[in-house]
């Protein structure tokens, strides 16, 4: 296994056959980080699927904060957002078009056992139509149309909004994002799918057997796409499952230590375009 401290060269992911559908995440890995696509990688993208390969991106990011990419699919248009609770149509303004929900009963549950075992955290809820959070919940970017309540308000069932709920969060102001991690899981682990992508104390909650990874594993049944015609990239704990799925795997050099214990293969950091070195590399045998 390569060093994370050694050059980022990438590696041959494969002999023979190109794959037949990349997917990577956004941020941290396909997105510098002050959050744009570079040319180059805009130029990659476009010309994998001028090679017969799809791109699908998959990030935990909801539909709403998907416009940074939204002009860069090409041929399909969908993308899988939410950690894969949600696939979306980016040709269709990020419409919805596949949902797979939390239950408000078991949202509930998590808040319940969580709060218990960390009184500190604080908690929102990010459903189809908007997002809605508690009043100590750090604004991480203002949404003037977000619901400010107690998690148990708004995760009520008889409240008005009845609307999916597609991803929990949970945050802490003192626990390290590991240990809050860890910790969460084993207090409500049996109530929903714990992981984070956040450099910070911020958990994301999804419905048990939700992940990118099984998400994109249907997404690709229906394509009739297998496992091994697949390569992904990823960079924090919550693209563990789908790195693993996937026939050939990626860690950006920026990566969280999981990422980098759990893959085989690197690039080069996000700000360095690691994925569209990797492109490049795939289409570089091309006639």
């Amino acid at each position: 296994m390569t060093s994370a401290t050694e050059p980022q060269t990438p590696a041959a992911p494969r002999t023979g056959a190109l794959p037949r559908l990349i997917a990577t995440d956004l941020d941290g890995t396909l997105l510098r980080d002050d959050h744009t696509v570079s040319d180059r990688t805009v130029a990659a993208l476009a010309a994998a699927e001028a090679a017969g390969i799809e791109v699908f991106f998959v990030t935990g990011r909801p539909a709403r904060w998907m416009d940074v990419v939204a002009d860069h699919v090409q041929g399909h248009g969908l993308a899988i957002c939410a950690n894969g609770a949600a696939v979306v149509d980016l040709h269709d303004g990020g419409r919805i078009v596949d949902v797979r929900p939390l239950a408000a009963a078991e949202a509930l549950a998590v808040v319940r056992a969580v709060r218990a075992a960390a009184p500190a955290a604080t908690f929102a809820v990010e459903r189809t139509t908007g997002f809605h959070y508690e009043p100590a919940y750090p604004p991480f970017r203002l949404d003037p149309t977000a619901g400010i309540a107690p998690a148990e308000e708004f995760l009520d069932p008889a409240a008005d909004d009845a609307a999916p709920i597609i991803k929990l969060l949970a945050h802490h102001p003192e626990l390290g994002p590991d240990e809050f991690l860890e910790l969460a899981r084993a207090a409500g682990g049996q109530y929903g799918s714990f992981t984070r992508s956040s450099p910070t104390a911020l958990l994301e909650i999804s419905a048990l057997g939700v992940s990118k990874a099984s998400t994109l594993a249907r997404c690709c049944a229906l394509r009739g796409i297998a496992p091994e015609e697949v390569v992904a990239f990823g960079d924090m704990p919550n693209d563990l499952e789908m790195l693993g799925w996937a026939g050939t795997s990626y860690a950006m050099a920026n990566a969280h230590p999981e990422v980098l214990a759990a893959t085989t293969h690197r690039t080069a950091a996000n700000n360095d375009d690691g994925v569209a070195a990797v492109i490049e590399q795939l289409l570089h045998a091309l006639p």
